[in-house]
């Protein structure tokens, strides 16, 4: 499958099994723990089905001129994938092997803000990359230390900035949720997490935080069992085993 956009003929192809992908290390410590937070609470949820992929400083690919074009983004959510998991273990490219990426984020870490470059030429920067070639409807910023958090919507074929609601959160219309920023400690870091919110508002949470919810009602339980028997011994009843 071939589209035209700028100078490039955009080429839909696998990656070659020979190809050397690039074996940078992430950015800092906290991006796998960034991603991997966006991705259990949605698994808990129910809300990555079988054929969903979420990826991490994973490769998407696509052609240009006949020139392989790969990026890593942070995170990003694929809701349907068209081939085995086994084929996408290297890398991913769209319209080939399934659908474009719903969303993809960047956590800035560096100074290059390279996360903005629209560079046309051959390689092309992140955003034009994004933009004008993946075509991703949901493109996210976010700096982990500041909280900074920006969402830019594809509209008429560019980003535009979007404006976040009354609680700070923004409406992810493809996912069906709303994403924003939260303060709070997972992992032994304390800071600014991207979490996930329901269309009633409700926080999709995380195991740590259902463990908890479990371990909370189960002490309610058994306290409530124990005023329930110290009631029955003032009545004179033996409350049963």
């Amino acid at each position: 499958m071939t589209t035209l956009t700028q100078d490039y003929q955009i080429t839909w192809e696998k990656l070659p099994d020979d190809y050397k992908l690039p074996d940078d290390p992430v950015d800092n410590i906290n991006q796998p723990a960034l991603a991997a937070a966006l991705t259990e609470s949605l698994q808990l949820a129910g809300k990555i089905s079988a054929n969903a992929l979420t990826t991490t400083n994973y490769g998407i690919c696509a052609t240009l001129n006949n020139k392989m074009v790969i990026k890593a983004p942070d995170w990003a959510f694929i809701a349907k994938i068209n081939v085995s998991r086994e084929e996408v273990i290297r890398s991913y490219t769209p319209q080939l092997q399934g659908e474009i990426p719903v969303i993809v984020m960047e956590f800035i870490s560096d100074t290059q803000e390279t996360e903005y470059s629209i560079k046309a030429t051959y390689p092309p920067g992140k955003w034009f990359f994004y933009e004008r070639i993946l075509k991703v409807p949901n493109y996210i910023i976010f700096e982990p230390d500041s909280g900074s958090f920006e969402m830019y919507r594809l509209t008429t074929e560019q980003y535009i900035l979007q404006e976040p609601d009354e609680n700070q959160r923004y409406w992810i219309t493809e996912m069906n949720l709303y994403l924003g920023v939260w303060q709070g400690t997972r992992e032994n870091r304390v800071g600014k997490w991207l979490r996930w919110w329901d269309e009633q508002g409700n926080l999709l949470p995380w195991g740590i935080e259902l463990a908890e919810q479990e371990r909370q009602r189960t002490e309610q339980e058994r306290q409530r069992a124990e005023r329930l028997a110290a009631q029955l011994r003032a009545a004179g009843i033996k409350p049963e085993d």
